[in-house]
């Protein structure tokens, strides 16, 4: 993803079965009741620091399911992103798709400190994270799940990989479906995922060389809208609403925007350009439970990618630094 409060395809914005990644399967390993013995009130006073944060800045919702995204497609769902510069650690904070734009860190490490409070060493900062993708969704309208926990912490981070594995704004429809693919998610999780984009913002630079090309894939009036807070020239950090009708809502709109060719990113109107994934888009589009319900499952599929358990890993007391 590139530099946006959530970018799934573009974005936000998930389950390997390749062998060759390595991958083991963990549904029955993690748990939703991983800590009612160790940490009863756990997750009761995570949602209490992001209903905080999110209600200090809405806008804050789509930061914190983008900053899971990113966390999750390099090296798995283990709060590496999180990591600060160290001897030993290049940052991931600093990849292209994140620096700059992905935000949110203080949002966990003040969820983070709050559960040190309660229960010191004992809730993985990946784990915290994951919780507060769910807890964003549901404060702005959008579905909740039920979270399965037991993850544990990174000791390392990847710049390279971040720079590698996060899908590009500008990326085809077969790329973002092999990107997806390869983490184990379905064209449907990949369009479902993408659907995150009816909150969140993009800046400028994004979106400029779309709303100028004059294109046959863009709206004309939407193009001319969108130029008046994009010069060609100027103003790259500007930021627009990745959905120009309910930005602050999550709902469905954005489908329906991607259908009247309104997409803000190339990699959001790919989705429905005559491709294999038009479908989806005209489903959702028309179907906003199912839409949710898919969202919810997709979530759940994502924050299984590669989690460390057991042995593996550890549990940070400071999400930005090793113990």
């Amino acid at each position: 993803m590139a530099s946006l409060d959530i970018h799934f395809a573009p974005i936000f914005f998930f389950i390997l079965l390749s062998v060759t990644n390595n991958y083991t399967p963990c549904e029955a390993q993690l748990s939703s009741t991983f800590y009612d013995g160790t940490c009863p009130n756990a997750l009761r006073t995570i949602r209490t620091s992001i209903r905080t944060a999110i209600s200090r800045e809405r806008r804050m919702a789509a930061s914190l399911l983008r900053l899971h995204f990113h966390d999750c497609f390099v090296q798995g769902c283990d709060a590496s992103i999180l990591l600060e510069d160290a001897p030993s650690i290049i940052s991931e904070r600093n990849a292209l798709p994140n620096k700059g734009s992905v935000r949110g860190y203080e949002v966990i490490e003040a969820a983070k400190s709050e559960v040190e409070k309660l229960c010191p060493g004992v809730v993985s900062c990946a784990d915290i994270l994951t919780v507060a993708a769910r807890d964003a969704s549901e404060m702005v309208g959008g579905p909740s799940w039920s979270v399965k926990l037991g993850r544990r912490d990174s000791t390392t981070a990847s710049l390279a990989l971040a720079e590698t594995s996060l899908p590009s704004f500008k990326a085809s429809l077969d790329s973002l479906i092999k990107t997806f693919d390869d983490n184990g998610l379905s064209a449907r999780d990949m369009v479902a995922l993408s659907g995150a984009h009816t909150i969140g913002q993009a800046q400028c630079f994004l979106f400029r060389d779309r709303i100028y090309s004059n294109g046959s894939d863009i709206d004309a009036g939407f193009a001319s809208t969108r130029r008046r807070g994009c010069p060609i020239n100027e103003g790259n950090g500007n930021l627009a609403p990745l959905d120009l009708v309910t930005p602050n809502s999550f709902d469905y709109n954005y489908f329906k925007n991607l259908i009247q060719k309104k997409g803000l990113l190339e990699s959001d109107q790919v989705l429905f350009s005559g491709g294999s994934t038009d479908s989806i888009v005209s489903e959702y589009s028309n179907n906003p439970s199912k839409f949710k319900s898919d969202f919810a499952a997709a979530m759940v599929k994502m924050g299984d990618i590669r989690p460390l358990m057991g042995e593996e890993g550890v549990i940070r007391r400071i999400c930005g630094a090793l113990p």
